[in-house]
Parts: C-alpha cells; sequence; structure tokens
C-alpha cells in the first residue's frame, strides 16, 4: 500500500523539530527582556536591537573576549588538524604494512573515547607542560583528540585518487613531500572542506573542554561566555538569547562558505578503496 503523503509528512516533521529551536532564539533576540519570560513563544512585536546593543556593550566586553578566544582556537586547531591529518592519511593510505595496519586500528580505537574519559589524564600532561589554562594548551589537546577522525576521512578519499598520478611525478624528479603539496593536496579540497567544517563545528560548540582546561578565571569562549552569562540568583534572558545568536554567527558563515565542497567530500571514497 503506497502512501504518497507519508514522506512529506516525515520530512515535515523532522523541519519542525529543528525549526522550533531556532524559533525560539530568533524570536527572543529581537524581543525585550521582560516579555521573554512570560511570552517566550510569541513573535517580537514590536521588535527591538536593545538585547544584540546590550551584549555588544557590555562593560567586561565578554563577548568580544570570547569571540576572540574561540577564532583563535578553532581556527589554529583547524589548521593543524588539516595539514597533520591529510598527511597522515595520505601516508597510511599508500603505505602497506603489518605495523600500518596496527597504527589504524589504535587511531579507529581514538575515535571510541569520549573526550571526557580522558580529561583528567590531559590535564594532568598539561600542567606538567605548564600549559594548562592557556589556548596553546586548549590547541594541543583539540589536534590530539580530533586528528584520528581526520584521518579516517583523508584516507577514504585519498584511496579513490589513482596512485599513477604520484608515480608519474616521483618519475619526473618530485620528491614525496613534492608529489603530496603539488599533486595531492590540490585535489582534497573536497574532503579538505568536509573536514574543516566538521572540526571547525565541533571545536567551536565545544564547552566542557575549553571550561576545565582554561579555568574558571584564565579565559572564555563562545560557549563558556554564554554560561557565564547566567548569573546564579538571576538572568539577563534577553543577553543570553543575543550571545547565543551572535555566537552562532561565524560558524554558520564559515558553513556557507565551504558547503560548495561539504557534501562531495563525504560522498567521495565511498565507493572506492
Amino acid at each position: 500500500m503506497k502512501l504518497p503523503w507519508l514522506r512529506p509528512m516525515v520530512a515535515l516533521l523532522v523541519s519542525a523539530v529543528f525549526f522550533v529551536p531556532l524559533y525560539f532564539v530568533l524570536a527572543n533576540v529581537f524581543k525585550r527582556g521582560d516579555l521573554i519570560s512570560k511570552q517566550p513563544a510569541a513573535l517580537p512585536i514590536p521588535p527591538t536591537l536593545s538585547n544584540i546593543t546590550a551584549v555588544l556593550s557590555r562593560p567586561d566586553q565578554l563577548f568580544w573576549v570570547s569571540v576572540t578566544n574561540s577564532l583563535v582556537v578553532t581556527a589554529l586547531s583547524v589548521v593543524v588538524l588539516t595539514v597533520l591529518s591529510a598527511m597522515l592519511g595520505h601516508y597510511l593510505a599508500r603505505t602497506r604494512g603489518p605495523w600500518t595496519r596496527a597504527l589504524t586500528l589504535l587511531l579507529l580505537c581514538g575515535l571510541m573515547i569520549p573526550p571526557q574519559v580522558i580529561l583528567i589524564p590531559i590535564t594532568d600532561v598539561l600542567r606538567f607542560t605548564h600549559l594548562m589554562a592557556t589556548l596553546q594548551g586548549l590547541v594541543l589537546f583539540n589536534v590530539g583528540y580530533y586528528v584520528p577522525f581526520g584521518i579516517f576521512v583523508f584516507m577514504g578519499f585519498i584511496r579513490s585518487v589513482p596512485a599513477e598520478l604520484e608515480e608519474a611525478a616521483m618519475i619526473d624528479g618530485a620528491t614525496r613531500m613534492q608529489v603530496f603539496w603539488r599533486i595531492v593536496f590540490p585535489l582534497l579540497r573536497p574532503a579538505t572542506a568536509s573536514v574543516m567544517i566538521f572540526l571547525g563545528v565541533w571545536i567551536w560548540n565545544d564547552f566542557i573542554d575549553p571550561l576545565i582546561i582554561l579555568g574558571p578565571s584564565q579565559g572564555t569562549t563562545v560557549t563558556t561566555g554564554i554560561y557565564r552569562s547566567i548569573g546564579q540568583y538571576q538572568a539577563d534572558f534577553g543577553s543570553v538569547f543575543a550571545l547565543m545568536f551572535l555566537a552562532s554567527l561565524p560558524v554558520l558563515i564559515f558553513y556557507l562558505a565551504l558547503q560548495r565542497h561539504f557534501v562531495k567530500g563525504l560522498t567521495s571514497g565511498a565507493t572506492k578503496g
């Protein structure tokens, strides 16, 4: 029995599930603070920019400090992860041997461990190296934890690239590093876009790791900034919604800039290997 209306109905329900939180944020960003708790689902009539203005002009500069720290941590982490993952992924994809299989299995185990499980040992290592409560320590943590994901994405894509291209370049006298940077890496743009989008969103939205590694007073990111904007006995919900709205804009712009390669990067290498 065919039900032609079932698929559109399911798609509509799924879209509504994702749209409702977005509607609450957008509606309450442009609503007066005293109306948010009384009418959280009502339309912002009349609309106001007072919440955004209040966030941007806070005396403690919470938003600007949080965004700056998040941009630095996310940019450095994504760049290092992309380059390191691409190089290691290429090496593992083109190298055959029992030890490479063991290393691949070890990296696969790294994908299965939640970051909260290793957070305490990581903080001990960062304290020993005097990197605790620093942005450098948070960047190193991100690189160490997320590099297995990047490697597996690049490995799947590199296996779909003909090895004959690399062999021809090496016959012409190119070194292995020249082959990678001049021949292979330019072909990895779809996979690079996928890795950068996934890792950028994950690192930007991370909460518990910056909260623990940076500490309560040494630094803040956009996620911990939203948390710290809520007081123990009171909260300016208008500012909280404005912070959430402004914090989502950079990563949204980042996705839109790379989304042209996103789907291609996910599907490439899925049928070859």
